[in-house]
């Protein structure tokens, strides 16, 4: 081992536990004691009896005080470790998002890449990039730079990189918050039209939801559309239209599509219209929980497929179980209104929404429904947002395809 030149954080028993196992993120609770350094250095963990344990970075103001990079004693951290990191990255995506789904994919997924803290999605010859951590804003550009060439050397020009930093999560690292094309070069706009399982979509990096299109569930949608022909579909929480479209694709015979918000109905109708669908399709603006209890009590069956795809219910354990009442009470109104023989795609996007619990309310939701499920897939997040098995906070998407029998 190399003598080291970083400032030392000694940690308790069960952070160095954790650290051991792979987990990259050390609690300031779990700081013993720590040597002076400025925000987003890097520092070097070691047991109480000076063990070395992993080398990264230090977050003054946040409740992950230091975000474990390598436990390589060895390494500088340089330019070339950023290089190594950047074409792991890229090259995992090579190989899993074959053809068109590299087009359109996550080429970084934060910790689960060795990028604390980091997102880039690539839209076409646009990159959208979030940063969330003081550590790794010290060195975007240079990530930035490396992703760039690294993308040129397999065909792939980028026109543009645009910064979606206005998440509140900056302020609590220290960070401010504002969103923007990164340097001078760039298109003129923010709207990219994109192609996802034959699907174009406009996708809007500057003012849409986080980075601008949900890519995690584009195998899901691809799933959805092989069941879809000749049946009559409800795509609740539609956001873009992206499930409704896909099921659209795959045959269905007429797609109803439902958001609360008029913005995200406005966009879905956009993107009808850019695929030529508007003549197979529906839009309503409504409160999927009061719009599923309303059809419920008309009576009769109007669709033979129904998606739920609703946001995020809870992004804490305190609050997983009022989530986990909403979670249950749209399934229990989607199996009500569906005909024996019927179909469901339902979903939860929330880590603390943990896998078993999900299942466990799905069924709870079947047997006040008065029906059993029929599992046809079990499936979770699209494998270009990769989940590390020693990271659990790594994986958070479940996803189900039921028959209602």
């Amino acid at each position: 081992m190399k003598p080291r030149s970083f400032p030392v954080f000694t940690v308790t028993k069960k952070a160095a536990l954790a650290a051991k196992a792979g987990h990259p993120w050390v609690y300031a609770e779990e700081i013993v004691t720590s040597s002076p350094c400025e925000n987003g250095a890097l520092v070097d963990v070691t047991e109480q009896n000076g063990t070395y344990l992993g080398t990264g970075f230090f977050s003054e103001r946040s409740k992950i005080a230091v975000r474990i990079l390598s436990n390589n004693a060895n390494e500088t951290f340089g330019e070339d470790f950023w290089r190594r990191r950047v074409s792991y990255a890229v090259d995992y995506r090579l190989r899993v998002m074959r053809g068109d789904d590299f087009s359109s994919c996550r080429l970084i997924f934060g910790e689960a890449d060795g990028f604390p803290g980091l997102t880039v999605d690539r839209f076409e010859n646009v990159l959208c990039a979030q940063v969330l951590s003081f550590g790794t804003e010290k060195i975007k550009e240079l990530v930035y730079s490396l992703l760039v060439e690294k993308l040129s050397s397999h065909g792939v020009k980028i026109d543009g990189i645009y910064e979606r930093n206005d998440s509140e999560i900056r302020s609590l690292e220290g960070l401010d918050t504002y969103k923007g094309w990164f340097g001078l070069s760039h298109p003129e706009s923010p709207v990219v039209t994109i192609k996802e399982n034959g699907v174009k979509y406009l996708v809007d990096v500057e003012n849409s939801q986080k980075t601008g299109f949900f890519l995690d569930q584009k195998f899901n949608r691809r799933a959805v559309a092989s069941l879809c022909r000749d049946l009559r579909v409800l795509d609740c929480f539609t956001h873009t239209g992206s499930f409704a479209l896909n099921a659209v694709m795959g045959g269905a015979k007429r797609v109803t599509a439902v958001d609360v918000s008029q913005t995200a109905v406005g966009l879905a109708k956009q993107n009808a219209a850019l695929n030529g669908f508007e003549d197979r399709m529906d839009f309503v603006c409504a409160d999927v929980f009061d719009l599923l209890p309303s059809l419920v009590k008309r009576g009769g069956s109007d669709y033979d497929f129904i998606i739920l795809d609703p946001p995020a219910f809870t992004k804490s354990r305190q609050t997983s179980e009022g989530a986990a009442r909403g979670y249950k009470e749209i399934n229990y109104r989607a199996m009500r209104l569906l005909p024996r023989g019927g179909y469901l795609a339902t979903c939860s996007c929330s880590h603390f929404m943990f896998r078993d619990r999900f299942e466990r309310l799905l069924n709870e939701a079947a047997r006040d429904a008065g029906v059993s499920l029929r599992q046809i897939e079990a499936r979770q997040q699209a494998c270009d947002h990769p989940i590390l098995t020693n990271v659990p906070e790594t994986d958070y998407l479940k996803f189900y395809i039921f028959q209602v029998v």
